[in-house]
């Protein structure tokens, strides 16, 4: 049985999408101007941005107006409350899992709030297992998350595919493993000059389909 390590935001998920209705919801229920959307996510950062200092930008533009309660909602539950599984990504998993592959997510993040993603989308009935950073304590792309990955699914590493988003945390992490590896584009050019994804897609379908039709070749 071959492994495909996957990951979770804006890979499986539209991470970005979820959090941006999660901060209309915010901003309308706290009678803020909604053309402040623009400013959260771009504090936000696509959830590169640690947490705390999100929450310190949030907690000094509104100041009394927002309590510290719902900016800590908003950051910890608010995107996961929104989160969908694509149809195309649903039927690609399924194809995987019938053509025998076990597939294991591997995602850096809080594990109360990546773990709320995975069962909300119904990815907990789709994928043989995951990992989630906080839980291990090491961060993509760090081997011994991907190690943990594999030993989640009780394979072997060697031989795995890894499908993600980030350049530095999946396909970097995946290369220096010696991996084959797809890099979900979502639009974006390649950005690093050391390293090059084995190859590039623009969505996690499009990813997985590639996997499927070329890992035994």
């Amino acid at each position: 049985m071959p492994l495909l390590l996957l990951d979770l935001d804006n890979t499986l998920i539209d991470r970005d999408a979820a959090f941006r209705a999660a901060v209309a919801d915010f901003l309308a229920q706290h009678g803020l101007p909604g053309s402040d959307l623009a400013w959260v996510m771009a504090c936000d950062g696509g959830g590169y941005t640690a947490r705390h200092e999100v929450a310190a930008a949030l907690s000094h533009r509104y100041g009394a107006a927002v309590s510290s309660t719902a900016v800590r909602d908003l950051l910890d539950t608010g995107g996961a409350d929104h989160v969908v599984l694509s149809g195309a990504c649903r039927e690609a998993l399924r194809e995987a899992r019938a053509a025998g592959w076990a597939c294991v997510i591997v995602t850096n993040g809080p594990t109360a709030q990546q773990e709320t993603k995975i069962r909300n989308t119904g990815l907990d009935r789709l994928v043989q297992g995951w990992v989630i950073s906080e839980a291990v304590g090491c961060k993509k792309p760090a081997p011994e998350i991907f190690e943990a990955a594999a030993a989640t699914a009780s394979m072997p590493l060697t031989g795995a595919w890894v499908v993600g988003d980030s350049p530095h945390g999946d396909i970097v992490g995946a290369s220096r493993l010696g991996l084959p590896n797809v890099w979900v584009t979502r639009g974006l050019s390649w950005p690093l000059e050391s390293y090059e994804p084995t190859h590039a897609a623009h969505d996690a379908a499009s990813a997985i389909g590639h996997v499927l039709r070329n890992a035994a070749r």
